[in-house]
């Protein structure tokens, strides 16, 4: 079973600090997301994996074994990276036959093999075909091809659909997270993309900075920010964050800032600390009447069944969902509804999670 654990993992690049003190572990037959900006460190963490970078200091398991001082070809693991890096001189059979042709298998077995993942990527047709001759989509395939043909204990992908066009980005995120299911592979996948994350993986690791901010199942990452962070980079549009402080009047706990005032539920925080509120804008709603603040709209953007609506509550700006057919004059007033159960607090200097 290939099972990967990283055990204190840090990595410095001179006084660059590019992974500091990461531990993970990632189950057998995992789809695993490593999801963060650019510079986050997601990449140089796969490299780790793959043995292609070593540890400053830490440990390195796969299927249990230590695998730390191995180099890349002793691991049992296959990557496709963001430009697929095919050789343009060579023909899609010759592409994907060359990592068993360096372990010097059999003739018979390379065209058994190739044929096997072939059919099972839909690539056969394409196999006296040059690289330049066949589409992104295509040549996608082939990477993967290349790399499942050697039996991966491991597979390792590097933002692999980053080079494809939004529509066909989708149809090949959809084919991926099907294909892995099928052949059960212990899955390392990296993305910037949120959105890519949230509908591929099993769980996901947001990293920060070197760091593993958070890792959890997508619903719980997506619902439960674990920091400011996470509630800013999942989710699209982002979490409403607005800084405040809690109050006491009359016995009820109070979020302000300004004219932005709400009344807080089922929590222990106590008066007197600083804190930022976050709300996504799905549960936020205009109502008729009542509501829980006053906005006025700036900006509308309908996107077919929603439309996402930014307003201003005084001087603090927020983000709402309404109904894709309903239209909202821009500088207009509404009434606004707080779903109490959906607001997460962080404390303001650590900005963690505090409820």
């Amino acid at each position: 079973m290939s099972e990967i654990v990283l055990e204190k993992v840090t990595k410095r690049f001179g006084q660059n600090t590019a992974i500091k003190d990461v531990s993970l572990k990632i189950d057998a037959k995992e789809l695993f997301v490593l999801l963060g900006p650019s510079g986050s460190g997601k990449t140089t963490l796969l490299r780790l994996v793959a043995g292609l970078e070593q540890p400053t200091s830490g440990t390195v398991y796969i299927g249990g074994k230590d695998v730390t001082a191995l180099s890349p070809k002793l691991r049992n693991i296959a990557m496709v990276f963001q430009n697929y890096a095919l050789y343009p001189h060579m023909t899609v059979l010759e592409n994907i036959s060359l990592p068993l042709k360096a372990r010097h298998v059999s003739a018979p077995r390379i065209k058994e093999k190739v044929a096997e993942v072939s059919n099972t990527l839909h690539i056969s047709h394409l196999l006296s075909k040059k690289p330049k001759e066949i589409s992104g989509g295509e040549q996608q395939r082939v990477a993967l091809a290349r790399a499942l043909v050697r039996d991966p204990a491991v597979f390792l992908l590097d933002e692999p659909l980053s080079n494809l066009d939004a529509k066909l980005r989708l149809e090949a995120r959809s084919f991926l997270k099907r294909l892995q299911a099928e052949l059960g592979i212990t899955t390392i996948f990296v993305t910037h993309d949120q959105s890519e994350a949230m509908t591929l993986a099993s769980r996901i690791a947001v990293l920060n900075k070197g760091e593993v901010v958070q890792a959890a199942e997508p619903y719980e990452l997506y619902s439960k920010p674990g920091d400011t962070f996470t509630a800013g980079f999942v989710g699209s549009p982002a979490m409403n964050l607005v800084s405040g402080a809690v109050s006491e009047e009359g016995g009820r706990l109070l979020f302000t800032n300004g004219d932005f005032k709400i009344e807080l539920e089922g929590t222990k925080v106590l008066a007197g600390r600083n804190v930022f509120l976050g709300i996504r804008p799905e549960d936020i709603r205009p109502v008729e009447s009542g509501g829980d603040l006053v906005a006025a709209v700036s900006v509308t953007e309908p996107l077919g069944p929603v439309t996402y609506v930014r307003a201003k509550v005084g001087g603090t700006s927020l983000v709402f969902q309404d109904a894709g057919d309903v239209k909202i004059p821009l500088d207009s007033q509404v009434r606004l509804k707080l779903d109490r159960n959906k607001v997460s607090l962080f404390d303001a200097e650590s900005q963690k999670r505090i409820n």
